[in-house]
């Protein structure tokens, strides 16, 4: 599941992801789920009809990523959160994984204050943190964020790597 919202310029999309990371660190093996949300390059395209046609909008390049994950045989530890604080000279890949305890005493209120970074964003942080409560919900009801093929386990990875999510 996606959600986008669209602010000045900016857009902060939130998603559930289920991932076995092919070169885990130690100690993060086996497969994790949860959600991602990044801060993303907003765009407003021209029209490519008329007054009345749809807008096309561009969601471009992250400028931020949280990843609120855990283990899948540790329902309800975020014990893998983490963040990716920039992104490589390609504008996609991430720095590695950066840990921090403020993140993992309280994700949603750490993520919550570092949105309100963004001037623009800040008013709807309450309603971004909704969101990634419920996705979280739905992911450990077992509802969202599924390994591939819905059997579990690493989805057949057999230790290539497997990620399902829009994000």
């Amino acid at each position: 599941m996606l959600y986008a919202f669209g602010f000045d310029g900016l857009g902060v999309v939130v998603g559930d992801l289920y991932i076995v990371d092919p070169d885990p660190l130690p100690g993060q093996e086996g497969p994790e789920w949860g959600v991602r949300l990044e801060v993303r390059v907003l765009e407003r395209r021209p029209l490519e009809g008329d007054i009345y046609s749809a807008q096309p909008i561009l969601v471009g390049r992250p400028l931020w990523r949280a990843d609120l994950l855990e283990a899948v045989d540790h329902p309800g530890t975020l014990d893998r959160a983490h963040h990716h604080p920039t992104f490589g000279d390609d504008g996609w890949s991430p720095c590695e994984r950066v840990f921090e305890p403020g993140l993992s005493a309280d994700p949603l209120g750490w993520v919550g204050q570092r949105l309100s970074a963004y001037d623009e964003v800040r008013a709807g942080v309450p309603e971004i943190l909704d969101v990634v409560r419920r996705l979280l919900g739905r992911i450990r009801s077992g509802e969202l964020a599924r390994a591939p093929g819905a059997g579990g386990g690493d989805g057949g990875a057999g230790g290539a790597g497997v990620r399902a999510g829009w994000l």
